[in-house]
């Protein structure tokens, strides 16, 4: 990450682009509490497939929120932590949290039908510009001035 990146693209974007998703911020959350082998996390969160688990746990690790420890045992032996990095994202994790709590009862109910992308949004609407998924929506989207 460069600050020429951040001066092109919208913060909020690139930030969720690496800590988003459905099971990167519950695998960060489970990780506070210490070090997990994998079959731990495996069976914290049991909807997540193995696949969608071990893609999840590189990308964190490529990003430098996560580390990866490798015992020399017979059998080997993997732990999976948080970095310094990681952890300094667990105050906005619980921030996330807190405002759940504060706010679930004025939340909608879940809608019936899915919501459009933004950037299909963006694609359909006659006034893109006008639209207020611009602000940092999907990708290629710019943060206004």
């Amino acid at each position: 990450m460069n600050s020429a990146e951040l001066e092109r693209r919208c913060p909020v974007e690139i930030a969720l682009e690496i800590v988003g998703g459905k099971w990167k911020p519950l695998i960060m959350w489970r990780l506070s509490r210490g070090a997990l082998r994998f079959g731990q996390l495996q069976r914290i969160a049991p909807q997540i497939s193995q696949r969608m688990l071990t893609l999840h746990l590189r990308e964190l690790e490529r990003d430098g929120l996560i580390e990866r420890k490798v015992f020399p045992e017979v059998p080997p032996r993997v732990e999976y932590s948080l970095t310094p990095v990681g952890q300094r994202m667990l105050p906005v994790l619980g921030s996330l949290g807190e405002w759940l709590v504060a706010n679930h009862r004025d939340l909608r109910p879940r809608r019936r039908t899915r919501l459009r992308r933004p950037d299909a949004v963006r694609r359909t609407t006659k006034n893109p510009r006008r639209s207020p998924w611009r602000v940092c929506a999907g990708p290629g989207g710019r943060p206004l001035r």
